[in-house]
């Protein structure tokens, strides 16, 4: 007998928000977005400023009421019953949550008993977390006395005081060092692995939705325009990179040998008074660059160097839309050079 599909913990349906500015002047930020969010799910929601992330999180997150469309989140619908959205969400925005003057260990006892825990398991809960996110050491200190680091790790164990079984995570990583980054990611994903939490995220560091995400959702101009997995999306819509190096008497034949591999795709070659590069896209860049090595010596088209690269995210919002989400972020991801 079949299991029965688990219903989406997000399902939205051309949820769509307008804004009113100036003299009437009515700004679409989200025209009308459709996604489904499986139970478990951790989605990025990916695009650059402006494209519409932060205020289709705030709809889901009952912050701000949709212009229309519908929305339910965690079998709740957003705009008729906000209430029981928001004892089953967590949500981590982009500013600092905690109060400047409280005590971590207060400030967690404090929401708690927001969320309706009785003084004994909010302070239970509050010791819990502490350890949870390697804050115990830091319990008796002030909120402004935190490292970035530190207050973002304080602002996930507030979203998380009340054991929600979904959670939000609006640039979570943002301004925070390399080690910084990689140790909040490192606590949320024990996180969710123990408790088999859902997330959604936002962020502009593309190296974080690739490695750290099951499914990409890329949104622009207030619409989804893509939506896949990391690897699929990349394959689909960008493609391995192959970058040679020939002297400029030899460009235009190896230009021609590489047309072979590239599948109708456009070469490209950049011509210089020493030496000239042929640039080219294709589907799997370790099987193709020995093919293009060993034709070009059969052929006598001598190559001075060659190199196969993996196509990033940003590879994938370049070919959708002609624009780089690094426009807009402070993404530092590069593309992953494979050796020859």
């Amino acid at each position: 007998m079949a299991t029965p599909k688990e219903e989406p913990v997000i399902r939205t349906r051309s949820l769509a928000k307008d804004f009113t500015v100036g003299k009437g002047k009515t700004v679409h930020a989200v025209r009308g977005i459709s996604l489904d969010v499986a139970p478990g799910e951790l989605v990025a929601v990916l695009g650059p400023n402006g494209a519409g992330k932060t205020t289709t999180m705030r709809m889901l997150t009952t912050l701000i009421a949709p212009t229309s469309g519908t929305a339910q989140v965690a079998g709740f619908d957003v705009v008729a019953q906000p209430a029981r959205v928001r004892r089953r969400i967590g949500y981590v925005g982009q500013g600092n949550g905690a109060g400047h003057n409280q005590r971590v260990r207060d400030e967690l006892y404090s929401q708690g008993l927001m969320y309706g825990l009785d003084r004994i398991d909010a302070r239970r809960r509050a010791g819990e977390l502490l350890e949870a996110l390697d804050l115990a050491e830091l319990a008796e200190r002030k909120v402004s006395a935190l490292s970035g680091g530190q207050r973002r790790r304080l602002d996930v164990a507030m979203g998380l005081v009340h054991s929600p079984s979904l959670l939000f995570l609006d640039e979570p990583t943002t301004g925070l060092d390399p080690q910084n980054r990689a140790n909040l990611w490192a606590h949320v994903e024990r996180m969710r692995q123990e408790h088999g939490m859902t997330i959604v995220l936002t962020t502009h560091y593309l190296d974080e939705a690739d490695s750290m995400t099951e499914r990409v959702v890329i949104v622009d101009h207030g619409e989804v325009i893509a939506d896949d997995t990391a690897e699929a999306l990349k394959a689909k819509l960008a493609g391995d990179r192959i970058v040679a190096t020939t002297t400029p008497s030899d460009a235009a034949a190896l230009a021609a040998l590489a047309e072979k591999l590239a599948g109708g795709r456009d070469i490209v070659v950049t011509a210089g008074p020493d030496e000239s590069t042929v640039e080219l896209r294709v589907d799997d860049a370790p099987a193709s660059l020995p093919e293009l090595i060993v034709a070009a010596h059969e052929a006598g088209v001598g190559i001075r160097g060659v190199q196969g690269f993996r196509p990033t995210l940003d590879d994938v919002f370049l070919n959708l839309t002609g624009r780089s989400l690094r426009e807009n972020g402070t993404d530092n991801d590069s593309e992953k050079e494979i050796a020859a």
